[in-house]
């Protein structure tokens, strides 16, 4: 019997355990969910003879070595910042790691002593990351591999989203299926990115209003706009010598030109704590960050400050926010950022009822007998419900893919890794298909060059 160790219940787990539970039987695998609030640990195992719930505090070392000691493979769905402690317990306990989250200098560090052991310590394996990595180095490895040519360009872009409903009045679209907090600080810091073999660079408060429109054939239009920094996958995808690299998030359109709002404000300042937070209600904490002028509004001094219409989109979603309410924060204390998502959860908390949708879109311009080709890719996925999501699928999925993979002797890569390889993109891309989860392609020509 393989024993399987999953850290954290929450939220992008749920599929995640689902997926292990459904194939435990067949595999003959015991999973033990463990997390700090018992009871989610137990609503995730649903009283599975092949799986058992246990309180977890990752603070506690000997408790957190105890768990990892038992097992064959961890799968980590902490928060980012707890994977080093974990990975230095499968370190000790030599055991093998499996997370969805972006690979840091403290886990890189670790990768000698992983190979060492004999160890996978595989990252970047859910959503975005993951999928999106998959997906692209399989038509980066076709292009440049199996056609032996020069890829010029690409672009990737990524959103979580919500799916269509015409009796939804959500006018930005929108509803948080991840964490809150990143969302409200998407995109601080600067962007860096490469059009055309120029280098390019795009500062926070310009980032919004910096955007792309994208089709996706059978679904409409996007907006996206930058991540904050595309260099990295010079490394990580090997592109060196690329003329443009580009990836950004996507957005229904005009959400970019309402957020910005925020951005503009200040509201999405994470840097200090805001004075007189008890009792401060939505119209005042808009207020706080416009002129004194008795004789005007609040709506009016913002418009006149931000160039507004009145009546026009932008604030109309503003007061489909309540942002203009004399509704209390609810809140003792908190700095613009913690302020603005506390307020935005009142509205963006998706219902029981509504479902999110993961759309994620490639492209890759490369050259062919003397002509410009360009591949499109798109992946479109929507939730079942507030529960079983599209977000938790495409995060939970892979994960539990690459478990299986790695139990079954399917797995040979060793040490800190990304699924950026073939034995890892191939099958995982392969049983996602399966799962509902397909890249539609399509192939052009743009130009004889």
């Amino acid at each position: 019997m393989n024993r399987i160790l999953v850290l954290g219940a929450g939220r992008s787990a749920s599929s995640l355990i689902t997926y292990l539970l459904d194939n435990a039987e067949e595999h003959d695998w015991h999973v033990t969910v463990a997390d700090y609030a018992l009871q989610l640990a137990e609503e995730k195992t649903k009283g599975s003879a092949r799986a058992e719930a246990k309180a977890f505090n990752i603070n506690e070392e000997r408790e957190c070595e105890a768990l990892v000691a038992e097992a064959d493979v961890v799968l980590s769905m902490l928060p980012a910042s707890f994977h080093p402690k974990v990975a230095e317990a499968c370190l000790k306990q030599e055991k093998h790691l499996i997370t969805a989250s972006y690979v840091s200098p403290d886990m890189r560090a670790m990768d000698a002593a992983a190979k060492e052991k004999g160890l996978l310590f595989l990252n970047e394996c859910g959503l975005d990351p993951g999928i999106d990595h998959m997906s692209a180095m399989k038509v980066i490895d076709y292009i440049r591999k199996d056609k032996g040519l020069e890829l010029r360009a690409f672009e990737s872009f990524t959103g979580g989203l919500l799916a269509p409903d015409p009796k939804d009045d959500n006018p930005w679209q929108y509803g948080f299926t991840w964490n809150p907090r990143n969302v409200v600080l998407a995109g601080q810091g600067t962007v860096k990115f490469i059009q055309e073999g120029r280098y390019k660079f795009i500062p926070y408060h310009k980032l919004f209003k910096r955007k792309e429109m994208i089709h996706i054939p059978g679904h409409g239009y996007f907006e996206g706009y930058a991540n904050r920094d595309s260099l990295q996958y010079l490394d990580v995808y090997d592109l060196h010598g690329i003329k443009t690299l580009f990836r950004g998030t996507l957005r229904r359109t005009g959400y970019c030109d309402a957020w910005d709002v925020f951005v503009q404000l200040g509201a999405t300042d994470d840097s200090y704590q805001m004075e007189g937070v008890e009792g401060m209600t939505h119209r005042q904490f808009i207020n706080s960050f416009l002129s004194y002028n008795p004789q005007d509004s609040v709506e009016l001094k913002l418009a006149h400050y931000l160039g507004l219409e009145l009546d026009g989109p932008v604030m109309h979603k503003l007061k489909w926010l309540d942002l203009f309410e004399e509704v209390e924060v609810g809140l003792l204390k908190g700095t613009p950022a913690q302020i603005l998502e506390h307020i935005l959860k009142k509205k963006w908390t998706i219902r029981p009822d509504q479902k999110d949708q993961i759309v994620m879109w490639h492209l890759f311009d490369y050259v062919e007998n003397g002509q410009v080709k360009r591949i499109r890719s798109a992946m479109v996925a929507d939730g079942e419900n507030s529960k079983d999501t599209a977000m938790a699928k495409t995060v939970g999925y892979p994960l539990g893919i690459a478990t299986k993979l790695l139990l079954t002797g399917k797995l040979s890569a060793r040490g800190v890794q990304v699924p950026i390889i073939p034995e890892l993109y191939n099958p995982i891309l392969d049983e996602l298909e399966t799962l509902g989860f397909d890249f539609i392609e399509e192939e052009v020509v743009l130009e004889d060059s």
